[in-house]
């Protein structure tokens, strides 16, 4: 098995980096030779994790603003292709999975002009642009969930449904929600995915001081921006509502232990996390998404009864009224523990590796 090679191509964000950096574990584990590609932007979230032999490769997304913008995001495009396919003559992977996003596109292409064969991952509930590009390159089409939308009819014999690529020690973790359910204090975790979301920082700390006001015992987790940092533990100390103020963290597992209620936004990556680690949640979209898809995410997790979803409009108008309603009846996180407790990413691993070999032992 060892002389076996493996690429993942990732970059962007967090979404997209910590499943790769989790696939990539795992098929080290199962005896692969695994490179992992990613551009600069990914670079930050990958260098302090370990055991990675990583390739910079840089991407550009596709610019239609105007001809020259155009034009110069081609060109760039066309030079990244062209370095991929450099490294992948001298490197020869038998395999390369698309993490999704633009900045795995160079090295897809590459990988289907040179003939080796090709798998793209989705996981949110409407296929990205990139990997919607990538539809007639792909062998397989790996997906989260079935419901996935925007795959022409002719492409859907690709489709395998293989769950939620997220850290295995989150899929794998025995949490702490039984102790934390049955106290008193609500604890709320704030998260804002890899980039964080300034918004939170400045609409949602009025709205704990009202829930505070009403007798309500609350401590607040709150993933901000650096710059938030001083502003946000002021104002928390000035109103005496327990706080913990944090940045990005690798170690995001160490807070999903002290939750019992998460407010987030509606990545795909954050919201299988969080089911996993078997956290109610509310979910708030990002309204400027690509194709909408956190929208779209945040609907379907709603409808399977994990959690809530605000749209971030309605944060000041809706968001007070669904705490305190919490706070005054447990059974409304009570439910969602419920559902979720039926729900499990544990195989997406073994099958994803299922289809790893049968693909590599096909002829062709």
């Amino acid at each position: 098995m060892t002389n076996k090679k493996i690429l993942i191509a990732t970059g962007g964000t967090g979404g997209h980096i910590f499943p790769a950096y989790s696939l990539s574990n795992y098929f080290k584990k199962k005896g692969y030779l695994v490179n992992l590609t990613s551009d600069k932007r990914g670079l930050k979230y990958l260098s302090n994790l370990k055991n990675l032999d990583i390739i910079n490769i840089s991407s550009f997304p596709l610019n239609k603003k105007n001809i020259f913008k155009t034009f110069f995001s081609l060109l760039m495009i066309l030079f990244s292709t062209s370095k991929s396919l450099f490294f992948l003559i001298s490197n020869r992977p038998l395999l390369v999975f698309g993490m999704g996003g633009y900045s795995s596109f160079p090295i897809c292409i590459a990988a289907y002009i040179l003939r080796i064969k090709l798998v793209i991952y989705e996981n949110n509930l409407v296929i990205g642009k990139t990997n919607k590009y990538l539809l007639p390159f792909a062998k397989k089409i790996l997906v989260a969930f079935k419901d996935l939308e925007g795959i022409p009819k002719k492409y859907k014999k690709k489709v395998f449904e293989v769950g939620n690529v997220i850290r295995d020690e989150i899929i794998y973790s025995n949490n702490q929600l039984d102790e934390l359910n049955n106290s008193q204090s609500l604890n709320i975790l704030v998260l804002g995915g890899s980039q964080a979301a300034k918004i939170f920082g400045e609409v949602l700390p009025p709205v704990f001081e009202k829930i505070q006001k009403t007798g309500a015992s609350i401590k607040i987790f709150q993933q901000c921006h650096k710059t938030q940092n001083k502003q946000l533990i002021d104002f928390y100390e000035k109103i005496k509502i327990d706080s913990e103020i944090f940045n990005f963290t690798e170690n995001i597992k160490e807070y999903y232990n002290k939750a019992n209620l998460v407010i987030t936004r509606s990545g795909a990556s954050v919201l299988g996390e969080i089911i996993n680690a078997k956290i109610p949640f509310i979910s708030i979209p990002l309204p400027t998404s690509a194709d909408n898809h956190q929208y779209k995410n945040a609907k379907f997790y709603s409808k399977r009864g994990y959690g809530y979803f605000i749209e971030e409009k309605n944060i000041k108008n809706q968001l007070f009224e669904l705490l305190n309603s919490i706070i005054k009846d447990k059974y409304l996180l009570e439910k969602f523990l419920s559902n979720q407790s039926q729900y499990s990413d544990k195989d997406v691993f073994k099958n994803i590796n299922k289809i790893t070999e049968e693909i590599l032992n096909e002829k062709n």
